[in-house]
C-alpha cells in the first residue's frame, strides 16, 4: 500500500505580513499531482490544516477546493486529523457527509478511536488517527483524571485506537506530537503549558507499522525509518532558510516493512538569509524570494530597506550586524536572552486557556493597546 504523507500546511498563515495564498496554491497543486502520478492509495495530513482556530475565508475554500480534486482526480483515501493550531471542531465537521470508505478525519477526541480499514494483495491495513488535545480535554473524555502530560494524552489515544484493531492487520498512525529525539524550529506553537513536558516518547507507537508525524516542520525520522514528521511544505521563519521541503512516499509491503521517499517541494518563492554590505547586496541577482538582510555597514543606510526591495520584492527583514553585537544580553549563565513578542505571548495565552488564539479584532484591539503604551514610554 502507498501512502503520500504531509502535514502543517498552515492555510492562511502569512510571512513577516506577506500573503503565502499564492504559495500554498502552488504547494497543494504539486500534492495532488504527486497523488496522482505515485498512485498513492491513501493521502495522510497530520495536523494543523490551517494556521489559526478560525482560519480567513479564503483559506478554507482553497483547503475545500483541494480535497475536491484529491476526490475527483485521484483514487487516493483521505486521513487526516486536527493539529494545535486547529479548531477540533472545524475539522470534523469536515467529516460529515463524507464516504467513510475513503476517509477518516478526525477532530476532536474519541474514547473509540476507530480506524479507517483499506485493504490491498497482502490483507487489512488499519489507519488510526489520533487528533491533538490537551490534558484537560482527555481527562473529560477518557474519564480518567491521571492524564497529565502530553504523552499521557497520546497514550490514552493510542490504546484506546489498538483495541479497534482487526485481527492480523498492518497498522498505521497519525498523530500529532513532539517526540523526543526530535529537532524543532522556530515556527512552531508549544504543545505544552509553560513549565510542561511537551514530547513524548517513541515507545508509545508500539506495534505499528508506520507512524506519520505532524507538528515539527523539518523532514525527519526519530530514532527508526518508521517514525517520520513529513515537515512543513514551505518555510515559516528564517531560521529554515535554505532547507529543503518535502512530502513522504511511504510503501508497506506484505510483511509490514516501509520504504521512505522524499518527494521534494518546489516553492514559488525560498526563504533566504543575506549578509554583507548594503551596496553589496544590490548587486545581487534579483529575486522573489523572502528574504532577510543583515548589513554589515558600520554606519545607518538611507532608506535601506526601500533600495533593497529594488532587487528583493519580498524583502521583510533588515538590521545589522553591529547593533545585534551591541544589544546581545546575556544571562548569568551566559546564554543569550531572547524577548518574546507580546502580541505572540499573548496569542498563547489564549490558546491555551480558550483553545482559541487571537481573532482579528482582538489582534487590533492588542496591538492598537501595545502601540499606546510604547507611545507613552516614548515620551517619558
Amino acid at each position: 500500500m502507498r501512502i503520500l504523507h504531509t502535514a502543517d500546511l498552515h492555510l492562511g498563515r502569512q510571512f513577516n505580513g506577506i500573503s503565502l495564498e499564492d504559495d500554498h496554491a502552488a504547494i497543494l497543486g504539486q500534492i495532488v499531482a504527486a497523488v496522482a502520478a505515485h498512485r498513492a492509495d491513501v493521502l495522510v495530513i497530520a495536523g494543523d490544516i490551517f494556521d489559526r482556530a478560525a482560519p480567513p475565508a479564503t483559506a478554507v475554500r482553497q483547503f475545500n477546493g483541494f480535497l475536491s480534486r484529491i476526490a475527483s482526480e485521484t483514487g487516493a483515501a483521505v486521513v487526516m486529523i486536527a493539529g494545535n493550531h486547529d479548531s477540533g471542531d472545524r475539522i470534523a465537521a469536515m467529516s460529515i457527509m463524507t464516504d467513510t470508505r475513503r476517509a477518516l478525519i478526525r477532530g476532536a477526541l474519541s474514547s473509540e478511536e476507530p480506524p479507517l480499514v483499506l485493504t490491498d494483495a497482502h490483507g487489512p491495513v488499519a489507519f488510526s488517527g489520533l487528533p491533538f488535545a490537551y490534558e484537560y480535554a482527555a481527562r473529560e473524555c477518557f474519564s480518567d483524571e491521571t492524564i497529565q502530560t502530553p504523552e499521557d494524552v497520546l497514550a490514552a489515544q493510542v490504546a484506546a485506537a489498538r483495541r479497534n484493531l482487526p485481527e492480523g492487520a498492518r497498522w498505521v498512525i497519525v498523530a500529532h506530537a513532539f517526540v523526543a529525539g526530535a529537532t524543532g524550529s522556530e515556527s512552531e506553537r508549544p504543545l505544552a503549558r509553560v513549565g510542561g513536558i511537551e514530547t513524548v516518547r517513541p515507545e508509545i507507537f508500539a506495534g505499528a507499522q508506520y507512524v506519520a508525524l505532524g507538528h515539527l516542520h523539518k523532514p525527519q525520522a526519530v530514532g527508526t525509518a518508521h517514525i517520520r514528521y513529513s515537515g512543513a511544505p514551505l518555510a515559516y521563519g528564517f531560521d529554515e532558510a535554505g532547507s529543503e521541503k518535502s512530502m513522504t512516499l511511504v510503501e508497506i509491503d506484505a510483511t509490514g516493512q516501509v520504504t521512505v521517499e522524499a518527494i521534494a517541494f518546489q516553492p514559488l518563492r525560498r526563504v533566504r538569509s543575506l549578509r554583507g554590505k548594503h551596496a553589496e547586496l544590490l548587486l545581487a541577482d534579483p529575486s522573489d524570494d523572502f528574504v532577510q538582510a543583515v548589513l554589515t555597514d558600520e554606519t545607518p543606510v538611507i532608506d535601506a530597506m526601500k533600495r533593497l526591495r529594488e532587487v528583493f520584492p519580498h524583502a521583510c527583514a533588515l538590521s545589522y550586524d553591529r547593533e545585534a553585537r551591541a544589544t546581545e544580553t546575556k544571562s548569568l549563565t551566559g546564554r543569550s536572552l531572547t524577548i518574546a513578542d507580546p502580541l505572540d505571548v499573548t496569542g498563547d495565552f489564549l490558546e491555551l486557556v480558550r483553545e482559541d488564539g487571537l481573532s482579528e479584532a482582538e489582534l487590533g484591539f492588542v496591538a492598537a493597546a501595545l502601540g499606546r503604551i510604547h507611545a507613552r514610554e516614548d515620551t517619558v
